[in-house]
């Protein structure tokens, strides 16, 4: 079951999140930049178990159910902890929430579709969401303990909206394209 190396990255994926959450609440400059680290290597994971399951024609139904988990549980962690901090804060706090009720909303629909054996396969939109997230989140967590001549905090913030917004719309089409279906 984990035995492929392309499900053990995606679990390593889920295994790693603790960490990062633990760091993320060490008010120390060290720590955020481990954090950013183990996120930035959470995050190539999540490129790598799926290229390395296709690549060994090794794709399993367990990567396949934890693939998207281990994204979701990584993102949603990290946002939680970065406004909880303060980190994310302000008006940037409602591309949070709308990033992380896309989440939980396209999980319940992907839950309701796989019922009825209807795959809804992941757009490249989203995917450009996920990087666009990805790459604000990590700006976020090393945020004020960045070098001076990075705005980070900044450069988070906008990504964070950019990536809210590209989250409307990838949700607006996972819903459009599932509604025959209901």
């Amino acid at each position: 079951m984990f035995q492929s190396i392309a499900n053990k990255l995606t679990v390593s994926r889920i295994v790693i999140i603790p960490v990062i959450l633990a760091l993320l609440v060490v008010p120390r400059a060290w720590a955020a930049w481990v954090a950013l680290v183990l996120f930035i290597a959470a995050g190539a994971t999540d490129y790598l178990d799926g290229y390395v399951a296709r690549r060994d024609n090794n794709v399993t139904k367990v990567g396949q159910f934890l693939d998207p988990i281990a994204d979701k549980l990584l993102v949603s962690a990290v946002i939680l902890i970065l406004v909880y901090n303060r980190q994310i804060s302000g008006f940037s706090v409602l591309p949070a929430v709308i990033i992380l009720m896309r989440e939980v909303a396209v999980s319940g629909l992907r839950e309701f579709l796989a019922g009825l054996r209807v795959s809804v396969p992941v757009s490249r939109l989203a995917k450009w969401k996920t990087m666009i997230q990805m790459v604000a989140l990590g700006f976020l967590v090393i945020g004020r303990y960045a070098p001076d001549f990075i705005p980070a905090t900044t450069i988070g913030n906008i990504g964070i909206w950019i990536a809210g917004g590209f989250t409307l719309i990838t949700a607006w089409d996972y819903w459009r394209a599932s509604l025959k279906h209901f």
